[in-house]
C-alpha cells in the first residue's frame, strides 16, 4: 500500500472542557490536506493517545474516516503494551474503516526481541489491515532491532515501519534486507532527508502541521534529483523541526497551530502548555522561516 511521502501524526483537538472537539478536528483535517499532508496518523503519541480512552479513540477513528472520505489514507494508532487490548482496538478500528493500523513497540514492560516479534505477529494475524510498526526506543525503552523488523516484514500484512531510533545503520539494514514493497518512514522530521538518501519512503511528521508544503517540497526536490536544493531547504526548515520539540510534544505544535489560526485546545495532564517564553521563542522561529 502506498501511504504517501509526507504523513502527519495528527494532534487531537480538545474543547474547553477537555473533551475531543470534533468540529475543530474537521477544520484541522481540511487544513492539513490543503497543506501538504498525504495521509493521517490518528491517536498516536502526538494525538495524546495515552490519555484517550478506548471509546474516545473509536469515536475519533470514525469521525476522521468520515471526514477524510477516502481522500488520503487514515492510519489508526492501535498499539499498546497489552497485546490483547491492541487486538481488540484494532478490530474496532477495522470496523471504523481505517486504511491501516500503526503498532508502537510495547512500552514499560520491556519485552525481548522474541516477545516483540510475537506481540506484533499476534496482532497482525488478527486483522486484514496493513500494519505499520513504530520503533521509538526513546519512549518505549526497547528497540525493535533490524533483525526483528526484517523477520516481521515476511508477514504478509506487515508492510511498513515508522523508524524513530535515529540509527541510520539500522534503517539501512532494514531497507537492504526487506522487499521493495516494505516501506520505511522517518519518525523524526530532522531525519527525513538522510533517510530518503538511503532509500526511505518519507516521513510521519509533526512539523507538517506547520510546514507541510515545505516538507513536501523538500521530498519532491530530492526525488527529482535536486539533492542540493533539498539539502538547502532541509537546513532552512531545521529550526522549526527542532523548535517543535523544545518541550514535550505536542505542547509546542499545539501552540504553533494557534499561531496559524487553528485552535486545537489545551493538553491533557500530565502534559501542560508551553510557557510564554517558550511560545515567544517558537513564534520567532516560525516567523523567520516565513
Amino acid at each position: 500500500m502506498n501511504f504517501g511521502q509526507v504523513l502527519t501524526a495528527m494532534v487531537t483537538p480538545f474543547d474547553a472542557k477537555g473533551n475531543i472537539d470534533f468540529n475543530q478536528t474537521e477544520i484541522l483535517i481540511e487544513y492539513l490536506l490543503d497543506n501538504g499532508t498525504d495521509g493521517l496518523v490518528v491517536a498516536g503519541t502526538t494525538g495524546e493517545s495515552p490519555t484517550l480512552t478506548t471509546e474516545e479513540k473509536i469515536s475519533l477513528f470514525n469521525h476522521v474516516v468520515k471526514t477524510v472520505n477516502n481522500r488520503v489514507p487514515v492510519i489508526a494508532g492501535t498499539g499498546s503494551n497489552n497485546t490483547q487490548a491492541s487486538i481488540a482496538l484494532t478490530k474496532e478500528a477495522e470496523r471504523c474503516g481505517v486504511d491501516a493500523i500503526m503498532l508502537v513497540a510495547p512500552y514499560y514492560n520491556k519485552p525481548n526481541q522474541q516477545g516483540l516479534y510475537e506481540h506484533f505477529k499476534t496482532i497482525a494475524m488478527e486483522t486484514s489491515l496493513p500494519v505499520m510498526l513504530y520503533n521509538i526506543p526513546g519512549r518505549s525503552i526497547v528497540n525493535i532491532t533490524a533483525e526483528t523488523t526484517i523477520a516481521l516484514s515476511k508477514i504478509d500484512n506487515i508492510v511498513s515501519i515508522k523508524e524513530a531510533s535515529g540509527d541510520l545503520d539500522q534503517v539501512s539494514e532494514i531497507i537492504e534486507a526487506t522487499n521493495d514493497t516494505f516501506s520505511v518512514y522517518s519518525g523524526d522530521d530532522s531525519m527525513t532527508l538522510p533517510l530518503l538518501s538511503i532509500g526511505g519512503a518519507g516521513v510521519i511528521s509533526v512539523a507538517s502541521h506547520i510546514i507541510g508544503q515545505e516538507m513536501q517540497q523538500m521530498v519532491n526536490l530530492y526525488n527529482q534529483g535536486d539533492t542540493k536544493g533539498a539539502a538547502k531547504l532541509h537546513r532552512k526548515l531545521l529550526p522549526v523541526m527542532r523548535g517543535l520539540f523544545t518541550a514535550p510534544s505536542p505542547s509546542p505544535v499545539k501552540a504553533a497551530l494557534r499561531m496559524k489560526g487553528i485552535d486545537s485546545g489545551a493538553l491533557r495532564l500530565p502534559l501542560v502548555s508551553i510557557s510564554e517564553t517558550e511560545e515567544r521563542n517558537l513564534k520567532n522561529i516560525i516567523e523567520r522561516i516565513n
